[in-house]
């Protein structure tokens, strides 16, 4: 499988900068996440930029407005366009929050029959994400919270899955028994990895409750060969190049060790003192 870096996991960098320190750390890719540096723009010549440092594994799309990207259904439908102009084979997006009353969403999602044909254009693979417990409000606010109502929505409409643990985590501490349902449902073509504990989501691995090892010893004995993604807050980074760099690189080491790769260390990295 391939161990990718999610953009979002040092958002506060600029773009070239998290790419750069993707490639110097052993990651195989990064997941870009639209945000505001694409206002106004179709992200075309972005990111042909950007894969000129590292290459690009997926794309998800904007989960807050972008100015020129419109609603969440055009939102959904420029990051899919701006995937296949640029080669990129997988996107994901969030569901429509019940809760916030999206109903347009909602009801665009339920009419398209096929995903992959109608909205991918049978080049690009489009995956929904499953989404996290609201720790205030004590439920889920998103439309297909319920593993099995999620499973039965993938297979209807030709979807695809990211899998997110840190997400599934705040459902069901020890989610193994969810994740191997989504596995088996042949529809899991993206994970995204962090920790869940004390109602924080994208934790470093160890600094949550989530049965992360086991889960990736799990999965070490699928058949999964996509995106391993390492979603993390960048919260959980000390600050300073090197620091980062060096904690990028022990946390890759992990999860290759830990997948059957060709990391150095099994352990659970430590974590670094963060700066205030």
């Amino acid at each position: 499988m391939k161990l990718i870096l999610s953009a979002g996991t040092l958002y506060t960098l600029p773009l070239p900068e998290v790419f750069a320190l993707a490639k110097e750390t052993g990651f195989d890719g990064v997941e870009v996440i639209i945000n505001h540096e694409f206002a106004f723009q179709d992200g075309i010549e972005l990111l042909e930029r950007l894969r000129q440092i590292h290459p690009i594994n997926s794309i998800h799309a904007p989960f807050f407005p972008i100015d020129g990207w419109g609603d969440k259904i055009e939102q959904i439908k420029k990051t899919i366009r701006l995937a296949a102009a640029t080669g990129i084979e997988l996107v994901t997006f969030h569901p429509p929050v019940w809760l916030g009353m999206e109903f347009k969403f909602w009801n665009w999602m339920k009419k398209t029959v096929d995903f992959q044909a109608e909205v991918g254009l049978g080049q690009v693979t489009v995956a929904l994400e499953n989404m996290p417990l609201d720790q205030n409000l004590k439920l889920n606010p998103y439309r297909l919270a319920s593993t099995a109502k999620l499973i039965h929505f993938l297979h209807r409409h030709n979807l695809m899955l990211t899998f997110d643990t840190a997400h599934m985590g705040s459902m069901k501490t020890n989610f193994l028994h969810d994740f191997h349902l989504l596995y088996d449902s042949g529809r899991m073509r993206n994970i995204h990895f962090s920790d869940y504990g004390h109602g924080r989501e994208h934790l470093t691995p160890g600094q949550g409750v989530l049965p992360l090892t086991r889960f990736l010893n799990h999965l070490q004995r699928t058949e999964f060969n996509q995106g391993l993604v390492l979603e993390l807050s960048p919260e959980e980074f000390p600050q300073g190049r090197e620091a980062i760099k060096g904690r990028l690189t022990q946390l890759r080491e992990y999860l290759s060790t830990e997948t059957g790769g060709s990391g150095t260390s099994a352990s659970m990295p430590p974590r670094c003192n963060m700066s205030v």
